[in-house]
């Protein structure tokens, strides 16, 4: 059975944490692959400062052409609406049956399981891979899982160690004039596709 890594988010733009990221999950847990999913409409965030679904999914494919066992799905770019984790992992079922999925969650995203949209649902066809970002994230995950969603039917999965990475999508939108300032955090690649189509720009 093929173990597949989903990673969500809004990639607004992807960068070098998330590839990493990535990688250091394929490696950790012995996944057969990730697939990266940037939102449609994400329910937690406004439109402010969000490229289009294409140019996201674009700069997704333009970080992950090097890397093996990682790819892009626009899986969520295709559905109208708000974009629903579960919608999301049920539509994978049957595209992938043979495959066993597992949700990728940051420290802030992995202590709100609970609260998202259907998490029996969520639960019952992925297990949970939670990423902890500094040391307290650790335990703090550990005893969330414990009390809260191991009761509700989760099977949770947490990398050995935490991740912590400099970059972040909001920094480089901010520094997108300043190249020398983002160029240890984003494929340049990604940056010509970005100045290329006008992306970010105040």
């Amino acid at each position: 059975m093929r173990k597949t890594g989903i990673f969500g988010g809004t990639f607004n733009p992807i960068h070098l944490g998330h590839v990493r990221l990535g990688q250091m999950v394929l490696n950790d847990l012995k996944l057969d692959r990730i697939i990266y999913i940037p939102d449609n409409t994400p329910p937690h965030k406004s439109d402010k400062d969000l490229a289009s679904g294409s140019d996201r999914l674009k700069m997704i494919e333009l970080a992950l052409k090097d890397c093996d066992n990682m790819e892009a799905s626009d899986i969520e770019l295709r559905r109208e609406g708000k974009s629903y984790t579960y919608q999301t992992l049920l539509e994978l079922k049957k595209m992938y049956p043979g495959d066993e999925l597992f949700l990728i969650t940051g420290a802030d995203m992995f202590l709100t399981l609970d609260r998202w949209k259907e998490p029996g649902i969520i639960f019952e066809n992925a297990g949970i891979i939670g990423v902890p970002r500094v040391g307290s994230d650790y335990d703090r995950m550990e005893k969330y899982a414990s009390d809260v969603i191991i009761p509700m039917g989760a099977r949770v999965f947490m990398l050995s160690h935490t991740v912590f990475d400099a970059a972040s999508s909001t920094f480089v939108r901010d520094n997108i004039d300043d190249y020398h300032k983002i160029a240890d955090m984003i494929r340049p690649e990604v940056y010509g596709y970005i100045t290329e189509n006008n992306l970010y720009r105040k």
